[in-house]
């Protein structure tokens, strides 16, 4: 008995290491990249070099006050904002009539919504590149924030729709059960249970809007050139660890989006990870 007891016991242990030694390489794989970046970021010397043989941060400063960088930065906020607020009011309606309608076409309509999941982005950036061409429409910021609308509308509209399966309809019946009109019913009950949902779809859709660069190199113009296209450009002409610095920028201020959004509505509920309480 002792005897198949032991070597159990032993083969449980090397089984566990294991795992975990499984686990911790495949998390120090996600995270090496941004770790290289991060502290090359930090280098003295004006080529990208690891490890750094004197620090620096001048890097950062130059970051912050090369002009392509801040033009793109201001280019993708506004970007960003109109079209993750329209793919949320587009997204939300789409996502609640599948949801509460049954109609003819039905199917073929949500295939067509979420099609830019499996398109190419630079098959989408392309073509409105062209349409644009035969509009004689020149690359404004209108063709750019259609055309990021039209790549985060499937991100929006998911979220939206599994916040919509998640509700408890019986809320909603009590509420016109006691007079409340379709409209109010909506508008009192259904939206503040779909806050969680609508603010993950917003925030989704704006960090893909704001880091989209695929698409967003066909129909930019110096102009309207957004932050991804001016790094991209830039790396065409210097090897610096400018970019490095941006990286870090980049991580930092994405990390505290998602603490400020843990703090006021929970990154479980944001997320849709798990059921608003």
């Amino acid at each position: 008995m002792r005897r198949r007891l032991i070597p159990a016991r032993i083969g449980e242990r090397l089984l566990k290491v294991a795992g975990w030694s499984v686990v911790s390489l495949i998390v120090a794989f996600i995270i090496l990249p941004a770790v290289v970046v991060g502290i090359s970021a930090f280098n003295d010397r004006a080529i990208l070099s690891f490890p750094p043989q004197a620090w620096s941060l001048r890097w950062f400063q130059r970051a912050f006050s090369y002009r392509d960088f801040s033009e793109g930065f201001r280019n993708g906020l506004v970007i960003t904002a109109f079209a993750s607020t329209i793919a949320l009011c587009v997204g939300a309606g789409f996502a609640f009539a599948l949801d509460r309608y049954t109609f003819r076409g039905k199917a073929a309509l949500e295939a067509m919504l979420t099609s830019p999941l499996v398109i190419p982005h630079f098959t989408i950036g392309l073509g409105f590149l062209i349409l644009a061409a035969q509009i004689h429409a020149t690359r404004t910021f209108a063709l750019v924030i259609v055309c990021h609308v039209v790549l985060v509308l499937p991100f929006v509209m998911r979220s939206v729709y599994v916040s919509l399966r998640n509700l408890d309809a019986r809320l909603e019946l009590a509420a016109a059960s006691l007079g409340a009109r379709p409209g109010r019913a909506l508008v009192t009950v259904t939206l503040p249970l779909l806050l969680p949902g609508l603010f993950s779809g917003w925030l989704f859709a704006a960090i893909l809007s704001f880091n989209e660069f695929t698409a967003s190199l066909f129909v930019t113009a110096q102009a309207t050139q957004t932050l991804p296209v001016a790094m991209y450009n830039y790396v065409r002409e210097y090897a610096d660890p400018t970019l490095a610095a941006l990286s870090v920028i980049y991580i930092a201020v994405t990390a505290g989006l998602l603490i400020l959004a843990n703090s006021f509505l929970g990154l479980g509920k944001v997320l849709n990870v798990e059921h608003a309480r």
